[in-house]
């Protein structure tokens, strides 16, 4: 009698249940609209009030663990895991290093190199948030709306190219940062479907963020603002409020 091993779980296996497609559907609009309403609804009628932040924040977060388990996903299947940590990493250094010695070289150009500068207390405060709001962005990015993508269309070119798109189309009205969104979501989401990992992608967005707002002058970027807040009178990133 011949011994089977058993069959490895394959996370990205494409489901055929229209139950399914319907879940991964719903998750993806549920965060969409979520993230509009940061963007356009809140800064009109509430300002920069912090506490509707997190509460969209955290409804993200719940709709992710609905998802998951309604999905019937694990933790490691989200990218909640560190053996493809380095794996990862070894995609995304050769890209992250061709887009900084660019931006550097630009900012050189510009005159608006500003390393030294952005060590003060307060932009260190600063630094230690962006790295939460990229894990994040990356969790809401690739833990759900890649996964469920991937359940839409299938892992590969199609279902890249929508995170990317709608990671970018997010960012909106800022043309800067939709660019460089688009291009960044193209390689996160790339890299996710072949080493799913969240720190990774999220450690990648954190540092890209310090080095554009380090090397392209404030103005270009206008304070990386997004959606209604856009339209706000710049101040560079960090700057009291």
């Amino acid at each position: 009698m011949v011994s089977r091993k058993p069959e490895s779980r394959i996370p990205f296996a494409r489901p055929t249940c229209r139950a399914d497609r319907r879940i991964a559907a719903g998750s993806i609009l549920f965060v969409v609209v979520c993230v509009l309403a940061g963007e356009w609804v809140v800064p009109p009628l509430f300002g920069n009030d912090v506490r509707i932040f997190n509460l969209l924040a955290a409804l993200v977060v719940l709709a992710g663990v609905c998802t998951h388990r309604l999905q019937g996903e694990t933790p490691a299947d989200i990218g909640l895991r560190l053996d493809n940590f380095r794996k990862a990493a070894r995609f995304l250094v050769p890209p992250m290093l061709i887009a900084g010695f660019a931006l550097a070289g630009a900012g050189l150009l510009a005159g608006s190199l500003s390393v030294a500068p952005n060590l003060s207390s307060r932009r260190l405060g600063t630094i230690a948030w962006l790295l939460w709001w990229a894990m994040l962005q990356q969790y809401a990015l690739q833990g759900i709306v890649n996964r469920q993508a991937q359940i839409l269309w299938g892992r590969g070119r199609r279902s890249v190219v929508f995170v990317a798109a709608l990671f970018a189309l997010l960012h909106l009205p800022n043309l800067p940062l939709v660019l460089a969104t688009f291009a960044g979501g193209l390689i996160w989401a790339w890299v996710y479907q072949r080493a799913p990992d969240i720190l990774a992608p999220a450690l990648s967005h954190w540092l890209m963020v310090l080095v554009l707002t380090s090397t392209l002058p404030p103005s270009m970027l206008r304070g990386m603002r997004v959606g209604a807040g856009y339209f706000n009178r710049v101040r560079p990133l960090g700057a009291r409020q």
